[in-house]
């Protein structure tokens, strides 16, 4: 998996750059540090995240903490997996790019000792088509295709249900539910999802399926507006907000909180709104 490296920084000194880590195993500090912009303390968090759009959330909110002595080395990631799994080896202080449910099994199912330091934002899965203008469109033995992310699988469930094509088992909770959960699906709707999440806008680029569902940092770094080329788009209501994971040790930490704090401004929040119109909605808590 290629990955690259965007380099954020303000702490070139002369002849000297000094890169000091913001958290945990990331390195130490001096010994007069303030995560909020002492005048002899500075920090780094180097923080892992997906392209579109939290690597561009990131930059946004870089220069204001720059000048507070807080230096984001950003490392972006086309892929689901990695950026956990650096969190946990200690090559990042923190992640950007997962929703909670998904977070949540990830912890579960591979023991990570992190904690979610606060949502962000909510990217609206959609449903795309080549073949047709509606859900309501979809024929006898559709074929629907789903990313191989567990944690979606109740998303398109939600979507499909509020669509009235199939109805799911009475008391499932949609955010873990599974297709074998579906109750009645009167279409025949046909279910595919071994694909990568990061391989579903090749899919519908290649006019595979009926209908494809596609996360909407996928769909945008393709050139998608989920707003205006979905023919579905999931609620802003949902519970699937993306959030800055951290190792629990660093729970505390000053100068994570004063980046979650940031991306929560409503200037962030404004910036989220204006550059994806709709595409990506911030969390307000």
């Amino acid at each position: 998996m290629m990955r690259n490296k965007k380099w954020i920084t303000g702490l070139v000194a002369t002849g000297v750059a000094l890169v000091l880590g913001a958290c945990g195993n990331g390195g130490e500090e001096t010994a007069d540090t303030s995560a909020n912009g002492g005048e002899s303390g500075e920090q780094t968090i180097r923080i892992g995240a997906s392209n579109v759009p939290h690597a561009e959330i990131l930059e946004f909110v870089a220069p204001k903490l720059e000048e507070e002595g807080i230096t984001l080395e950003i490392e972006t990631y086309n892929d689901y997996v990695i950026p956990n799994v650096a969190l946990d080896e200690g090559d990042l202080d923190a992640n950007y790019f997962q929703h909670i449910p998904f977070f949540e099994e990830a912890v579960a199912e591979n023991n990570y000792d992190f904690v979610n330091a606060g949502a962000i934002h909510i990217e609206p899965l959609g449903a795309y088509s080549q073949r047709h203008e509606s859900l309501e469109d979809l024929p006898e033995g559709a074929t629907v295709l789903v990313s191989n992310s567990t944690p979606d699988h109740g998303r398109v469930l939600a979507i499909l249900q509020d669509a009235g094509l199939i109805t799911v088992e009475e008391g499932v909770d949609l955010t873990t539910a599974s297709f074998d959960d579906v109750a009645e699906n009167p279409r025949n709707l046909q279910f595919e999802y071994e694909f990568d999440p990061a391989l579903m806008a090749t899919l519908l680029n290649q006019d595979e399926g009926d209908v494809v569902f596609i996360n909407s940092n996928f769909a945008v770094d393709n050139d998608l507006n989920p707003s205006e080329d979905a023919i579905a788009l999931e609620s802003t209501s949902s519970p699937y907000g993306n959030i800055v994971a951290v190792r629990s040790e660093d729970a505390e930490n000053e100068a994570i909180q004063r980046l979650i704090e940031e991306l929560r401004s409503q200037e962030t929040q404004d910036f989220i709104l204006k550059t994806w119109g709709g595409a990506v909605v911030p969390v307000t808590e």
